[in-house]
């Protein structure tokens, strides 16, 4: 049996050779599909949660050490800092076409394995920094290894596995984004707490030498083919021609060429943009508020906030991206847009009192726009070039939260430490990204359904 573009379907053979007949029930057996998501479900829990959602938690030691050193001047610290994830979100976003390219020339397995060994290495660097241009170094490191073991091949590679099932695949490996904001804080606040936080960078590394790489050598099968298993497990692989190569010219939608020049895609780039402005700033900043004498919460507290606020995007995710598909999704959009934004009203009077009030809403409402921002662009424009056109939006959106988090820093240094002002704009960012939802919604019947047709 074959498909479109001649590829044989091996799914009638089991990993062992044995052929699927009538005595044999292959919905008995467990298909391995879920290990591979398991696997980049640790490797998003691991990858992002010591890049981005767990790394801030050291933030604040650093900065203080840094300062006492003399490495740092205590003015321009909170810009400084700013930096450490602006250097990061920046190398990922421009690193992501760069491993898009070389998803199709190297194996997958490869790939992942030199961005485990990209990150351990700035770990290691980055725990024995004494210079600010070391821990830059160190963080640029980290951004590259995102393009190999992050997000974008985590997620093709789940794609292979997957047809049918993929889009519930697809929710349960993104939330290992989050996973990473809940646990490397947990891990680490108590680890900088008894041994510093050189050593317990070093320690918290091991999860890349001792787990992460062990389990991608062993366990990834790039494609279900290489052990004779078709996706989703199936023996029917008729419906196997909606697998057909992204870039295939028979597929419909818009070139990248096409999409940029319609006004829709600019705003939906624009609200993207907007929405990793205060996705930054939170995930990132949010705990160095909290350790300011006006909220005055201890490191484990401030930690722990944090991991409330991932824990809540992990149910955005699956709440938003579950009703995403019972209802329009750019109506979604719209609601997630408007639950960040409640949020982020609680800065107009922040304290320890109403921290909860912020993180709850709006940690459901990022998650939700997490996942909501990827599945619009093949809404809009259609699969023809969906790889292309992520990864353009991907180097847009790492502009908006670098332009956040320089902000930020910026206007903390200037009130003396105080982030009171700083906050207040992520208020108007999310006001903003509300706004362009909307437009999203009265634009996207009228125009994309023309231009796809």
């Amino acid at each position: 049996m074959h498909f479109a573009g001649g590829h044989k379907v091996r799914g009638a053979h089991g990993p062992k050779g044995g052929t699927s007949n009538g005595n044999y029930n292959m919905k008995n057996r467990f298909f391995y599909g879920w290990v591979i998501v398991a696997i980049s479900t640790f490797s998003l829990l691991v990858s992002n949660g010591l890049s981005i959602g767990g790394i801030p938690v050291f933030s604040e030691w650093i900065r203080n050490e840094f300062i006492a050193t003399g490495a740092i001047a205590a003015d321009r610290a909170q810009s400084i800092v700013a930096n450490f994830g602006v250097f990061t979100f920046l190398t990922a976003g421009l690193t992501a076409p760069i491993a898009g390219y070389f998803i199709q020339k190297f194996p997958v397995k490869n790939l992942m394995l030199l961005g485990c060994v990209i990150m351990g290495v700035a770990l290691l660097l980055h725990s024995q920094a004494t210079q600010v241009w070391m821990i830059y170094s160190a963080r640029v490191m980290m951004g590259a290894s995102l393009g190999f073991v992050g997000v974008l091949l985590n997620t093709i590679l789940v794609a292979n596995w997957f047809v049918k099932k993929r889009g519930l695949a697809m929710g349960i490996v993104l939330c290992g984004t989050s996973f990473g904001g809940i646990v490397i804080p947990l891990l680490a606040t108590p680890l900088i707490k008894n041994y510093g936080w050189r050593t317990a960078m070093m320690l918290v590394s091991l999860l890349v030498w001792l787990v992460l790489i062990p389990a991608i050598i062993f366990f990834v099968k790039p494609k279900p083919g290489d052990i004779g298993l078709n996706p989703d497990d199936d023996a029917d692989a008729s419906y196997l021609s909606e697998a057909a190569e992204i870039t295939s010219n028979e597929l419909p939608g818009l070139t990248l060429g096409q999409a940029l020049k319609t006004p829709i895609f600019w705003v939906f780039a624009l609200a993207a943009a907007l929405i990793f402005y205060p996705l930054f700033v939170s995930t990132q900043q949010l705990i160095l508020y909290l350790r300011t004498d006006k909220i005055g919460m201890s490191p484990a507290a401030a930690a722990g906030m944090i991991s409330v606020m991932s824990a809540m995007s992990i149910l955005g995710k699956f709440g938003f991206g579950f009703l995403s598909d019972k209802m329009k999704p750019t109506l979604v959009m719209l609601l997630c847009c408007l639950t960040m934004f409640i949020g982020t009203l609680f800065f107009l009077s922040f304290s320890a009192d109403v921290v909860l009030l912020f993180v709850i809403p709006f940690g459901l409402g990022y998650g939700g726009t997490f996942v909501l921002l990827q599945r619009l662009i093949a809404d809009f424009f259609g699969p023809r070039d969906y790889a292309k056109i992520l990864g353009f939006v991907t180097v847009i959106e790492t502009i908006g939260a670098a332009i956040g988090g320089r902000i930020t820093g910026a206007v903390a240094d200037a009130n003396g430490g105080d982030y009171a002002q700083a906050f207040l704009l992520v208020t108007v960012a999310t006001g903003a990204a509300l706004a362009c939802t909307i437009f999203l919604n009265l634009m996207f019947k009228k125009e994309t359904n023309s231009a796809l047709n």
